[in-house]
């Protein structure tokens, strides 16, 4: 059994991991597919009367099949501005306001552009497990200070040495699996 100082480090650092995973899998959510998916839109960022804001938050997003996703604002006066976030936002989808919505036509992936989101994501992945790895060191560095200057035992400072390196395979292993199943989600045509 654990001390309490070591089994907070233990805990600290897991629950840092995890954010990572989840942040990760939200990044991975935000790739377009050739799918109409709104989630697509969660890092498009709208001047919102002079406040950055995502757009989610300044519009209702819908897919009502399979290559349309419709934007309608809770404020009619923001669409020419969601609009333009939407072409400056990059993604590769070109709106069409009509005044009361915008609706935008997904295209279907060419093999480059899959090739490049299957580059990207295992970027994304590799930038996870360092920032991971990060803090994998980051908790051995706080038991190594522990056992010197705050008198945890020797034993205890190697069990929890050992539970760390089980938190930061399991967390580099959910990594690696995420980035798999987006690869092959990416690449089924």
């Amino acid at each position: 059994m654990l001390e309490a100082k070591a089994k907070q480090i233990v805990d600290d650092i897991n629950e840092k991991m995890k954010d990572v995973v989840s942040f990760l899998e939200e990044d991975l959510k935000t790739y377009r597919l050739g799918k109409a998916n709104p989630s697509i839109f969660n890092n498009v960022i709208v001047d919102y009367y002079g406040t950055p804001t995502p757009l989610p938050q300044t519009a209702s997003i819908s897919a009502p099949d399979a290559k349309t996703l419709i934007i309608q604002a809770w404020d009619k006066g923001m669409m020419p501005k969601i609009e333009k976030a939407i072409i400056d936002a990059n993604l590769g989808l070109t709106p069409q306001n009509n005044g009361d919505i915008i609706r935008c036509t997904v295209p279907a992936l060419t093999e480059e552009r899959r090739k490049d989101l299957v580059k990207k994501a295992k970027a994304a992945g590799e930038s996870a497990k360092v920032v991971v790895r990060n803090a994998r060191r980051e908790a051995m560095d706080a038991l190594k200070y522990a056992e010197k200057n705050e008198g945890m035992s020797e034993d205890t400072e190697q069990e929890a040495r050992v539970e760390v390196q089980k938190v930061t395979d399991n967390n580099i292993k959910e990594i690696d699996e995420l980035v798999s199943a987006k690869e092959k989600e990416i690449l089924t045509v």
